[in-house]
């Protein structure tokens, strides 16, 4: 079956109605399609172990939830999911899966569908006891063997004896899970296994670079150790040797399906005579007769088999860092060609400009036209005051214009907006203003107030005083006697004066 399956494309709209990206992700990755997982969605599940606001149990019951579908291909691209976030995501997504107390219950399974899965569910079933023998290795020594640091200060390196007699056999358990996949290049017909073997061959040198220093610290110590602790290390070294012969044969199955040479060690073996040279001590801690061998000998046999050790574990260290300089270099890659499709559609988008020059109200026949602003705290002056009224609705400027004009002296315009607009007409004469005769007032005389006509109308009737400027006078309304004007206090006082004929009709004479 090649494809996404009906059900797969189900399953994800149920997650995608559901709102849940992580559980959507998690089916896309393990669809019925006999290929790997794709790297966008393992990419994306990583990803989601280094967010803090991601549910893990949740991510992790998405997994095992898919390890229950009958068809063996979802079953094995679940279990792939699972170890490639074990090995590259957040530490934490492995402490959860050692923090339960079971995982994958997949020994029995078994898919009947036809041939190819009668022969993939076998396979299952070993990779499945691998992922969870290395939960229990974690949770046993608390850190995952494949991710420790290594050298002459590795963890392994510098552990006291009786820390590493209790953690190497941890490592053998491992080990022996992973080799028990024991897959020939003839088996490897699918994606979906390669896949799988390519991590089991990824998870097989670092562990086994372990397990060889590990084996390192032992050969050093032992001949100090006492008679129980050389009994084991006896037993762990004799296990390492078998060991290496089946990782060997597991690193031929590497080479023939495609794996770069450079990327798989060569493995050295210590000398023989090394174990004929720790059997020798265990028996002379024993009490048992031995052949005379000098403490010289001893050492050297000790210094050629760790120095062989040494190598291996050099070569696998160079295997391990070139493999991240090349993860590495594939990243960089990537996000340079995120840029650069970034670059690409910035420059598709088209780069707009706005000023303040410019108004798309004031755009007419293709040119721009600019209107100065109106400061409404400015003082007008008196060529403002004869400036023509624009025709723009939205100009603020006609309110600050004179409204209201003498019919006689307006003529109407038709403007282009459909109404009449008076024309500008001369502004009025400076008046000589309000001139009053305090001597005619007091000495019985009529009032005589000098005005400008020029606000009446020919009945004699005062019209409405127009708005002039700061610059112009306003013109002063002529009343008639016995009328007040309101608008003019000086003019009111100078008419009530006269009207009550204050003084006796002599004229008073000032004295300088």
């Amino acid at each position: 079956m090649s494809g996404q399956s009906l059900t797969d494309r189900i399953t994800a709209a149920q997650h995608s109605v559901t709102g849940s990206a992580v559980s959507k992700t998690v089916c896309k990755a393990t669809t019925h399609e006999v290929m790997g997982p794709k790297k966008k969605h393992l990419d994306y599940l990583i990803q989601c172990t280094n967010e803090m606001n991601v549910n893990i149990p949740q991510l992790a019951d998405s997994l095992f939830e898919r390890t229950t579908n009958s068809s063996w291909v979802v079953v094995f691209k679940s279990l792939i999911t699972t170890h490639h976030l074990m090995v590259y995501g957040n530490e934490r997504f492995i402490q959860y899966l050692a923090s339960r107390n079971t995982l994958f219950n997949l020994s029995n399974f078994l898919d009947k569908s036809g041939l190819q899965g009668y022969n993939m569910s076998t396979f299952i079933r070993r990779y499945s006891r691998y992922l969870n023998e290395k939960a229990v290795s974690y949770r046993q020594v608390a850190f995952d063997f494949t991710k420790v640091k290594r050298g002459a200060d590795g963890v392994m390196r510098t552990m006291s004896t009786e820390k590493l007699l209790k953690t190497v056999p941890i490592i053998q358990n491992q080990m022996d899970a992973l080799l028990d996949f024991n897959v020939n290049s003839n088996e490897l017909t699918n994606g979906v296994i390669n896949a799988a073997f390519m991590l089991l061959f990824k998870d097989a040198i670092r562990l086994f670079a372990a397990y060889n220093e590990g084996i390192i610290n032992l050969l050093e110590k032992y001949f100090d150790m006492k008679k129980n602790q050389c009994k084991e290390g006896l037993d762990i070294y004799k296990k390492f040797l078998t060991r290496m012969t089946r990782i060997s044969e597991f690193l031929k199955v590497a080479e023939q399906v495609g794996i770069d040479r450079g990327d798989i060690p060569d493995l050295s073996q210590a000398p023989s005579s090394l174990l004929d040279a720790l059997e020798q001590h265990l028996a002379s801690l024993e009490g048992k007769k031995i052949k005379d061998c000098t403490a010289a000998i001893r050492a050297i046999t000790l210094f050629d088999a760790v120095s062989s050790l040494a190598n291996t574990d050099l070569f696998l260290t160079k295997v391990d860092e070139r493999e991240k300089q090349a993860a590495l270099e594939e990243e960089q890659a990537r996000l340079k060609a995120l840029k650069e499709q970034r670059l690409k559609e910035l420059a598709k988008k088209p780069h707009t400009f706005l000023t303040t020059a410019a108004s798309p109200v004031s755009t007419a026949a293709g040119s721009v036209m600019t209107t100065p602003a109106i400061d409404v705290f400015s003082t007008p002056s008196s060529s403002n005051s004869t400036s023509k009224l624009p025709n723009d609705l939205l100009d603020l400027q006609p309110t600050f214009q004179p409204s209201v004009h003498p019919v006689s002296a307006a003529p109407q315009v038709g403007t282009t907006w459909g109404g009449f607009t008076p024309s500008p007409v001369a502004q009025p004469q400076p008046s000589a203003g309000l001139n009053v005769d305090f001597e005619s007032v007091f000495g019985n005389k009529s009032s005589n107030v000098v005005l400008d006509s020029g606000g009446f109308d020919e009945l004699g009737g005062l019209l409405k005083p127009t708005v002039a400027s700061q610059n112009q006078s306003l013109p002063v309304a002529k009343v008639p006697p016995n009328k007040l004007v309101s608008d003019d206090l000086d003019s009111s006082l100078a008419n009530l004066v006269g009207n009550l004929g204050i003084g006796n009709g002599t004229t008073k004479k000032h004295h300088l």
